[in-house]
């Protein structure tokens, strides 16, 4: 059975809340109940979001003694700033889709660049909500091989 860790970045704590004309109406728990009663058949989520780049970093770090088959990981803004993060996902060598609810490459300029996008299956941004969905549906094809 696939294991999937979702990560999410500052500031998701507050979705439904903050700027749901670009985020939307839902919450953060609401978007995990989603997730789980609707993954794909067999994989098994665990979810964890902080506000706080080292704790975001020892948790990828935990991956090398409890590894996990693969990660979606909406880094927020820190897509836009951490060298850290990005050297901590390729330090555990793990399969993982990058999301963003909103099109980052349709916003400010800052926002069009990614230090986790290359070293990502896939980027999905711009599809609300939905982009984790199609993260997990993306890994679940790749682990299938």
């Amino acid at each position: 059975m696939p294991k999937v860790l979702i990560l999410n970045g500052p500031n998701l704590n507050l979705l439904g809340c903050r700027e749901p004309n670009i985020y939307g109406s839902t919450s953060l728990d609401d978007l995990e109940t989603i997730l789980r009663s609707n993954i794909p058949p067999g994989m098994q989520l665990s979810f964890f979001q902080t506000n706080h780049e080292g704790e975001m970093i020892e948790r990828i770090h935990r991956l090398i003694e409890a590894p996990v088959q693969g990660v979606v990981i909406n880094p927020a803004a820190w897509t836009h700033t951490s060298v850290a993060i990005r050297d901590a996902l390729i330090a555990i060598n793990t399969p993982l889709v990058e999301v963003h609810i909103s099109n980052i490459h349709a916003r400010e300029a800052f926002r069009r660049h990614s230090y986790v996008s290359d070293i990502a299956l896939a980027v999905i941004a711009g599809c609300g909500i939905q982009g984790y969905a199609f993260a997990l549906e993306t890994l679940n094809q790749h682990l299938k091989g």
